[in-house]
């Protein structure tokens, strides 16, 4: 089965069913716990119920680990979606339009291909391990900013110890923030971005599994916060810090965090 026309066709039911939800008080209501620990918001189960029917439909994959659902037996003979069916929930509850499904196909706990769809612009990003990162089918890289005073980062910390963001945030040129991790990691990867940090130790294995190949299938290094090979559990409740970046100044920028 094509993995990218898969996906797209899930991003196009979720897209049409939760359009009508965007900016709506509606949108916000909880329904549920989710797996992850925080409450689940009926735009957020929406776009879930409708990847888990294509899953099960499909027999795509062995197992789901999803932030709403948690782990799930999906019916299928091999592999795992790790899934965050709506990133940027408060982004999509407010009318902001920065908003993404994010799904990832793994096969023994190894990344094999991702897939990010901005559902307020209708853009896809796709990667393949050993084939490269895809925006809109158009093969694409990270951005060539090899100084730290040049780059655009998007940044996060935790709100009662400002100090560290402050120190690094001194140093670029341009700092933003998006509040949808998968889109701001696959931003880094089509050089939109030169470098993207969350060191509040809540990032989550469905938040950055996709954003994370495609961001490395670019060109661009993944690493957690203290510049070592970043290890996710399998356990949404538990989350991790990630410094994604163009790979010229991840050494700077790990500097800076430390």
């Amino acid at each position: 089965m094509d993995f990218k026309k898969f996906c797209d066709g899930i991003a196009k039911e979720v897209s049409d069913t939760i359009n009508p939800l965007i900016g709506t008080k509606e949108a916000a209501k909880i329904v549920m716990m989710g797996a992850d620990g925080t409450p689940t918001k009926k735009i957020d189960k929406l776009a879930e119920d409708i990847v888990i029917n294509y899953l099960l439909e499909t027999a795509f994959c062995k197992t789901l680990i999803s932030e709403e659902a948690g782990c799930r037996d999906m019916g299928g003979q091999s592999g795992t979606i790790y899934l965050d069916p709506l990133d940027g929930t408060h982004n999509a509850v407010t009318g902001n339009p920065f908003y993404a499904l994010s799904i990832a196909y793994a096969e023994d706990n190894m990344i094999k291909k991702a897939y990010v769809n901005d559902l307020a612009h209708n853009e896809s990003f796709y990667a393949e391990k050993g084939k490269g990162a895809f925006f809109n089918k158009k093969k694409v890289k990270i951005s060539n900013t090899r100084l730290l005073e040049n780059s655009t980062i998007s940044i996060y910390g935790k709100k009662f110890e400002p100090e560290t963001i402050v120190k690094i945030g001194e140093k670029i040129r341009r700092w933003r923030l998006y509040g949808a991790s998968a889109l701001e990691i696959c931003y880094v990867g089509c050089g939109r971005l030169d470098g993207f940090v969350d060191i509040r130790n809540t990032l989550r294995v469905t938040d950055a599994a996709a954003g994370i190949l495609f961001c490395k299938e670019a060109g661009g290094t993944v690493t957690d916060k203290d510049g070592c090979e970043i290890k996710f559990s399998n356990d949404v409740s538990q989350g991790r810090c990630l410094v994604a970046t163009n790979g010229l100044i991840h050494k700077k920028v790990i500097e800076y965090l430390r």
